[in-house]
């Protein structure tokens, strides 16, 4: 993965450029030479938020195993139910 820097008046000259740069890694934006923005391939931005993932993928715990669970077992009384 490489990141890229490029000022804002390069991203806004070759927008294609900087779209074809952040499918091999964060293209950095700079503004006045600061760091102001980052362009990500929408992979990464989905790698990074987990949106996309699946419930599944989620839910996994890598030690689950371990954990004891134990449930007492439900009593369900019978009463009279009104059907009129």
């Amino acid at each position: 993965m490489s990141i890229t820097t490029i000022s804002s008046r390069e991203f806004n000259h070759d927008t294609s450029g900087a779209k074809k740069a952040s499918r091999q890694g964060p293209v950095i934006i700079t503004d006045r030479g600061k760091p102001a923005h980052v362009l990500l391939s929408i992979e990464e931005y989905q790698k990074l938020t987990g949106i996309g993932a699946s419930l599944v993928e989620l839910l996994v715990m890598p030690d689950a195993s371990d954990i004891d669970f134990e449930t007492e077992r439900a009593v369900i009384t019978p009463r009279p139910v009104d059907l009129s």
